[in-house]
């Protein structure tokens, strides 16, 4: 049976202030921002640790968010001997059954809050559904929990998924966007992100369908590097090809992806592993060459 091609939302912030008032990303926080350069954060949180909500918590000075995007850092795919589920440890669940805590404040000045789904050595992956309506049947999953919880939307990490154990399949060309096409079109107004890494990322296109058409973001994976994700239908400003370690790449090579990320015109710049301890002397390093900004920590 054939499926239409949904187009991903266009979430390409250099339309100007009509662009960000599409994106859901017009509020009075960003619009502090200088739009000639309108650079999203990003920011992992591990919540076997620490709360989504610390990405509240920083502000520019002057008035403005230093971070867009709060991703609660993972639920797993999971394999049970013949599908693919999705499965939220304790902390995770913990997280979005205190939304009212974790999440709605975040999102109450605007920042988005996504679910990163990271394989569990398994077997089960975004690359190796056997068919179609495998991929459906998890983008079911998928929905239902943006859903439930309130979020705004999925990010994809293929780590860890160990394809072929349990009997599994191995990468396939179609899976990754098959499950694209039915995550779209079951939440259309969200976000879906790429982790750019794995063998998903190496299986982009499909069947004259372009991943990218489907997704909103995609950044690079490697902390301390500069890489640009090669994804089929993103441009430069949904790309990040600059990404640190809050807690482990030195502030001299931060400052330094954040230059380079403005002087080559990106759109995204990736942060991973923000804790709960007051890191804006850190992060000033970086928004003050996103955003000509320090950061300021509100607690």
């Amino acid at each position: 049976m054939s499926v239409p091609h949904i187009s991903r939302r266009r979430m390409l912030l250099g339309a100007g202030a009509a662009g960000l008032a599409a994106t859901g990303f017009a509020s009075a926080a960003n619009a502090a921002r200088p739009l000639a350069q309108p650079t999203l954060m990003t920011g992992y949180v591990e919540v076997n640790n620490y709360s989504v909500g610390n990405v509240a918590k920083y502000e520019l000075a002057g008035g403005g968010n230093v971070f867009d995007i709060g991703l609660i850092f993972a639920a797993n795919i999971n394999y049970d001997g013949q599908r693919a589920y999705l499965y939220n440890n304790p902390q995770v669940q913990a997280q979005l059954d205190a939304a009212d805590v974790h999440i709605r404040p975040a999102q109450a000045k605007g920042i988005k809050i996504l679910l990163s789904v990271l394989g569990n050595h398994q077997g089960a992956g975004f690359a190796n559904f056997p068919d179609r309506a495998a991929a459906e049947a998890f983008a079911d999953q998928l929905a239902d929990v943006v859903n439930r919880y309130g979020l705004d939307g999925i990010d994809f990490d293929d780590e860890w998924s160990n394809y072929g154990a349990n009997g599994t399949g191995q990468p396939n060309d179609f899976s990754f966007v098959y499950l694209l096409e039915a995550l779209r079109s079951r939440i259309p107004d969200k976000l879906i992100t790429l982790y750019f890494i794995g063998p998903t990322a190496e299986r982009l296109s499909y069947g004259g369908v372009n991943a990218g058409d489907l997704l909103d973001y995609a950044w690079n994976p490697y902390y301390g590097t500069w890489g640009v994700p090669d994804v089929p239908g993103l441009g430069k400003p949904a790309l990040a090809p600059a990404a640190i370690d809050i807690q482990g790449t030195s502030s001299s090579t931060a400052a330094s992806l954040a230059s380079r990320t403005v002087s080559q015109g990106y759109g995204v710049f990736n942060t991973y592993n923000l804790g709960s301890a007051d890191a804006s002397a850190y992060l000033s390093t970086v928004t003050r060459n996103l955003y000509g900004k320090a950061t300021v920590y509100t607690g």
